[in-house]
């Protein structure tokens, strides 16, 4: 009987201790979690979040101290500061002068005696051990002394002082490289990561400035495009600590991104009469000469561009491609009908993205919720010294046309060779031209045009340089309608050509239009073949299933 009852007793007892070291591990499981997420929301805060939180008088006390030290020492800093801010802006000024001006430099340039104020520091993790990156946000409304001495065409001197300047913004300082001797780095690399905001005004000392019409507006764009050029990141000044070689920090191209422009649809109309005529603008950097302009399409709030830009990249995990859309007014202003804007840190080197962007009326505004249409664009992003022996077909090639730059790579086994031991008799030149296989598979979910709830569909494939043009049987009745039809397009510059699927509803007194899609031929030139499923624009509903397959056909020519 003891046995018994000292057996029950063991057994409760060790369910009693099972049951209490899981609940123990399960309330320390809870607590480790509840830490992790605390920690992750601490990681994810921004230095607007932690403003909400804390206000200025609970800053750090290192924060508070920084400040008050470069309070201490702005009157030391601030001859050397404005001297070489002068001599890094002033050749930017002259470049981006108004074409009204003959002249245009600083007669005054100081700083002033209000120190800027640090409201936010950050430490960026980029990898590396060889140096240290922060993000140091500035906020500063100084006392600056800023004259600008300008000359006009007319031979008119007018000296421009620039008041209330207020500037708000996140600055990068890099210090690399870490040393073992003082101060602990060799350089100190530094750039305007952030613009938020950036006030001033222009007043002519002794004068109105709006005597001269126009003047105001150009001086203006003048002063803001220094500031994009000069000092805007990836813009970066270096200033060396400990004597050295501090190239590897300069401003240096990373990549080339290629960028073809295809179209945009539903297009918000600006014109009172007729239709607007779009345009886009597009750019990386919002300079001058990098920037790429469209033709223009009038009237038309679906135009098709197949437009082939370039752009040179310099810090693919920061930089974003700016699409702006604008409706020609012929003399007057262009209106803007909307913007939008890629991250190019969500394109995959070497491979090309197909996008389609929702136009805003402000990139860093974002409470317009109006219809303004949306831009298509194909994106392929070659960094330099690529691996993997990818080649950009776009890559210009002065031997080549842009036809003949495609597949080069994969033309350089036995026709470049072939072509290489004929050449001691005659140079001859490898031109490329394809064969592009469409098959038309099939449609889903397409939208009824028939009293009777049915569409007879069909779809017409035409190459827009070529003009040629092959269609598929008609499916009676049907909204998935199953085709598996093959159609062979000759193609002489696939790299600027497109291919249109437009799908119709057949009648027997005509044809109702039921929607299209536009495909350009990289992914293809540069997969071989691929399977994918396209949405139908201009219509509810709908899908249609192709197969695309490139089959390049290399041929020759005497030079």
């Amino acid at each position: 009987m003891a046995f018994v009852l000292g057996l029950v007793l063991g057994v409760f007892v060790g369910l009693g201790l099972v049951v209490g070291f899981v609940k123990s591990e399960n309330a320390r499981s809870k607590r480790r979690a509840d830490l992790a997420a605390t920690i992750a929301a601490f990681a994810r805060m921004t230095v607007e979040d932690s403003r909400k939180i804390l206000p200025p008088q609970y800053y750090p006390s290192w924060l508070t101290w920084l400040n008050q030290h470069l309070t201490k020492i702005w009157p030391y800093v601030n001859e050397a500061a404005s001297d070489l801010i002068k001599a890094s802006v002033e050749p930017v000024l002259e470049q981006y002068r108004p074409i009204i001006l003959s002249s245009l430099k600083f007669s005054r340039f100081t700083l002033g005696t209000v120190a800027p104020q640090f409201t936010g520091i950050s430490i960026i993790e980029d990898g590396g051990t060889d140096g240290i990156t922060m993000e140091l946000e500035m906020q500063w409304d100084g006392n600056q002394s800023i004259i600008l001495d300008i000359k006009t065409r007319l031979g008119v001197a007018l000296p421009v002082q620039v008041k209330n300047l207020g500037f708000t913004g996140v600055f990068r300082l890099i210090l690399k490289p870490l040393v073992d001797e003082f101060p602990c780095f060799g350089a100190v690399c530094f750039s305007l990561r952030q613009k938020k905001k950036l006030d001033f005004t222009l007043k002519v000392i002794g004068g109105d400035i709006s005597a001269i019409p126009g003047l105001y507006g150009a001086l203006e764009g003048t002063i803001r495009d220094a500031v994009e050029d000069s000092i805007t990141w990836p813009v970066r000044k270096v200033i060396p600590i400990i004597p050295g070689d501090y190239s590897d920090l300069e401003l240096k191209p990373v990549g080339i991104l290629e960028v073809k422009l295809v179209q945009a649809k539903e297009l918000t109309n600006k014109d009172m009469i007729g239709k607007s005529d779009p345009y886009a603008v597009l750019y990386i950097r919002p300079l001058r000469d990098r920037m790429k302009t469209s033709k223009i399409i009038n009237n038309d709030l679906n135009p098709v561009w197949n437009e082939h830009f370039e752009f040179v990249v310099e810090d693919e995990s920061t930089q974003n491609l700016v699409v702006k859309v604008y409706d020609d007014e012929g003399l007057q202003a262009s209106e803007l009908i909307g913007c939008a804007q890629m991250r190019l840190s969500e394109l995959q080197p070497g491979k090309v993205k197909d996008v389609w962007l929702k136009l805003v009326k402000d990139l860093e505004v974002h409470r317009d919720n109006k219809n303004r249409g949306q831009v298509h664009l194909e994106l392929l992003y070659c960094p330099f010294g690529m691996e993997n022996g990818f080649t950009n077909p776009f890559a210009p090639d002065f031997s080549m046309t842009s036809l003949e730059s495609v597949l080069k790579s994969r033309t350089n086994g036995t026709e470049a060779t072939e072509s290489e031991q004929a050449a001691t008799q005659k140079r001859k030149e490898v031109i490329i031209r394809g064969v592009l296989c469409v098959t038309v598979i099939s449609a889903e979910d397409l939208p009824a045009t028939d009293m009777v709830g049915k569409s007879d569909p069909y779809v017409v494939l035409t190459m827009k340089k070529s003009e040629m043009k092959n269609k598929t049987r008609v499916v009676n009745e049907s909204l998935n309608p199953v085709w598996n039809q093959t159609f062979d397009f000759v193609v002489e510059d696939g790299l600027h050509d497109m291919l249109i699927a437009e799908v119709w509803d057949h009648d027997t007194f005509g044809k109702d239009y039921m929607g299209r899609c536009i495909l350009t031929l990289t992914r293809v030139i540069l997969e071989g073949e691929y399977k994918e499923s396209f949405e139908l624009d201009g219509a509810k509903s709908g899908r249609l299933n192709l197969h695309l397959k490139w089959m390049p056909q290399p041929i020759y020519r005497d030079t």
